[in-house]
């Protein structure tokens, strides 16, 4: 009876599979990193059975990479990294997990991990901390920008279009509803939370400021 009842909820490719990292990275200059970690957790109230798929299976060992996941447990599954040379940077592979019910051979769930090896992890660092420059360095500019008066106020006596856009932009944001409102007829998708309304009024104070010195 309990079977029944359960069966219908149990479709094939549909059961959720929970992975971690849903993301491999190895780095080519760090050994430590050549053997990574992924945890499969089962929160279910059966047993899961589980293969572990690979686009270039000859690029990595999996150690065991079929088993068994108890219910409400997890299992840590080790991959290594065997062949890292410099023609293999940057090139994504994928890892599929396949979950199944212990008394079944179709596959219930499935979910795939992309593995990715890298030169060197200073090397990745160092892109992503220019990266953050660089957005910090526009975001500047486009304040100080707005802030300072038109060179020529002959030519340019009042706010740009850009500024009274995102003005507009900010009023109507701290006009749509909180997430929460129940009672309002506004769709949901349009409901802000808290902390983005607080940016909406930071933002909307800033382009007041830049309006009243122009």
């Amino acid at each position: 009876m309990h079977q029944q009842k359960r069966q219908p909820e149990l479709v094939e490719g549909n059961l959720p599979v929970f992975v971690f990292p849903t993301e491999l990275i190895f780095y080519a200059d760090d050994q430590s990193t050549h053997k990574q970690v992924l945890t499969l957790y089962n929160p279910y109230e059966f047993a899961l059975k589980f293969k572990v798929l690979c686009t270039t299976p000859n690029k990595y060992v999996v150690v065991d990479a079929a088993g068994a996941v108890k219910p409400q447990c997890c299992v840590d599954i080790v991959i290594r990294h065997r062949d890292v040379r410099s023609c293999h940077y940057g090139v994504i592979d994928k890892f599929r997990l396949q979950v199944s019910e212990q008394s079944q051979r179709k596959a219930l769930g499935r979910k795939e991990v992309v593995a990715t090896l890298l030169p060197s992890a200073k090397e990745q660092q160092k892109e992503e901390e220019e990266k953050r420059i660089k957005e910090h360095l526009t975001e500047s500019l486009f304040f100080e920008q707005s802030f300072q008066p038109g060179k020529n106020k002959s030519v340019s006596s009042g706010p740009s279009l850009l500024t009274v856009f995102l003005g507009v932009v900010c009023i109507a944001a701290l006009m749509l509803p909180t997430l929460g409102d129940v009672e309002s007829l506004v769709p949901l998708y349009l409901h802000l939370s808290v902390n983005q309304k607080l940016v909406a009024a930071y933002i909307l104070g800033l382009i007041t400021m830049a309006i009243l010195r122009t």
